[in-house]
């Protein structure tokens, strides 16, 4: 159970943060249905690819964000690499993905939204993005993000956010706002990847524990004071520190953290660079008097 069974339920599934995942599934499925009806009769129905997509996007964050292994990932750095790569490498092109583009053009067409169009530049979305990520993966600011709970989740939503920029340019699923041909989609993701390429080499191959959150008691402790009820103190009168619960030296925890996030990035690159590419292809090769469908397979 590595550990899990010590802590309550509350600190396992975080009901509240369940109970609001499960508000924004309903919702989406009432604008997927009852309100398109009304609203955008018009537009192609939402596929059952699309609302299986979203929920399982919705899943898997709530899972690495206040279901398990979002405790795990205060229990051992690998869980908390998977708990990072999932959030901003994975669920972003998911959620992108399921979202019909009349929504998305129901979201964004008021006129309100155009004096942040600066923000969505690629290559700020791209730079800002990457350079976030890493930064966290610094020592010092990874283990100050840890212990200070409002600056934990103030940056946690603003990567999100930046995520879902970065992402937004590769898998826009709106003609018309699409910024990039597909060939520079292709560039997009090989320059993200190498943007990502140091923060993961840094962990990999330092064979020193670099985060005191993960070897220090004292610092662990007051970072599981967020996600579990109770003093602190108790926490090190019961387990003494996060080797209790560790199931290898911190300096390996660390370095299969390093692996898991490359792994992921390149998992995850590689399916949508294949995407990219196969769409490019067959434009490229259509007949011309067989004009292709709208980009995106979900649309």
């Amino acid at each position: 159970m590595l550990g899990l069974q010590y802590f309550s339920f509350d600190a396992l599934w975080s009901p509240w943060f369940f109970f609001f995942m499960t508000a924004l599934v309903i919702l989406y499925f009432y604008l997927a249905g009852p309100w398109k009806e009304k609203h955008a009769p018009e537009a192609p129905p939402v596929t059952v690819i699309q609302k299986t997509l979203f929920v399982s996007g919705m899943v898997l964050y709530y899972l690495v964000q206040g279901g398990p292994f979002e405790l795990l990932g205060h229990l051992m750095f690998a869980f908390h690499m998977i708990d990072m790569s999932v959030s901003y490498l994975v669920v972003p092109p998911i959620i992108m993905f399921s979202i019909p583009a009349f929504l998305w053009r129901a979201m964004f067409s008021a006129p309100f939204w155009k004096r942040f169009s600066w923000a969505t530049h690629p290559i700020f979305a791209l730079i800002v993005f990457n350079v976030l990520f890493s930064l966290y993966h610094l020592p010092v600011v990874h283990d100050y993000v840890m212990i200070h709970f409002a600056v934990h989740r103030i940056y946690y939503l603003v990567l999100l956010a930046t995520a879902f920029l970065m992402w937004w340019q590769i898998t826009c699923p709106i003609p018309e706002w699409n910024r990039l041909s597909d060939v520079r989609k292709m560039a997009y993701i090989f320059a993200s990847g190498m943007l990502l390429t140091p923060a993961c080499a840094l962990i990999i191959f330092n064979d020193t524990p670099m985060y005191a959150t993960y070897n220090d008691p004292e610092v662990w402790a007051k970072a599981m004071g967020y996600c579990v009820s109770g003093d602190p103190a108790s926490l090190l009168a019961s387990f003494k520190g996060p080797a209790f619960f560790n199931l290898m030296s911190p300096a390996e925890d660390q370095q299969l953290g390093g692996i898991i996030m490359k792994l992921v990035q390149e998992v995850m690159y590689g399916v949508i660079l294949a995407y990219v590419f196969f769409h490019w292809y067959r434009r490229e090769h259509a007949d011309s008097d067989d004009p292709l469908p709208e980009h995106g397979a979900f649309n």
